[in-house]
C-alpha cells in the first residue's frame, strides 16, 4: 500500500466539513477508511498506478450494497479558485465514471468538488480525489 495514502487518511478524516458531509449523505456512518486517488499536476486524467484502488474502492462498494458512494475532488492551490474548482470536479467525476465502469450504480455515487485545498499540504497529496463510504 502506498505510504503517502496510509498518512493522509488521518488527515483526511479531520477535514473541515467533511463531518457534515459524511452526516448528510452518508448517514454519519462511515463502513470503511476513504480510499483515496492521487493525480498528475494540472490533469483529470486517471493515473495508471490509480487502477488498483478504484478496483479495490469498486469490490467495498460491491460487499456493501446499501452504501452510498461519496466522490470528493480536490486541487492544488496553483492556478485560481475558479480553475482549480472546475479541475476539481473534472477529478471527481472521471474517478466516479470509472467506478461505474467497474459496476458501481450510478445511482449510488453523489460528487463533490472541493475545490484547493484552503491548508498546507505537499503539493501531490492536495491533488486527490477521496472514495468514502456510508450507508
Amino acid at each position: 500500500m502506498d505510504r503517502r495514502l496510509l498518512l493522509l487518511a488521518p488527515l483526511a478524516l479531520a477535514l473541515p466539513g467533511c463531518e457534515a458531509i459524511n452526516s448528510a449523505l452518508m448517514g454519519g456512518v462511515s463502513s470503511q477508511p476513504p480510499a483515496i486517488v492521487f493525480f498528475e499536476g494540472f490533469s483529470a486524467d486517471i493515473p495508471d498506478s490509480a487502477q488498483d484502488v478504484l478496483r479495490g474502492a469498486a469490490a467495498t462498494a460491491a460487499r456493501y450494497p446499501a452504501a452510498r458512494v461519496l466522490v470528493m475532488g480536490f486541487a492544488g492551490p496553483t492556478g485560481g479558485q475558479a480553475y482549480n474548482q472546475q479541475l476539481s470536479q473534472q477529478r471527481a467525476a472521471a474517478v466516479a465514471a470509472k467506478l461505474r465502469e467497474l459496476g458501481v450504480a450510478p445511482e449510488r455515487i453523489a460528487i463533490q468538488a472541493r475545490g484547493p485545498v484552503s491548508f498546507d499540504l505537499v503539493e501531490l497529496e492536495s491533488r486527490r480525489v477521496e472514495i468514502r463510504f456510508g450507508e
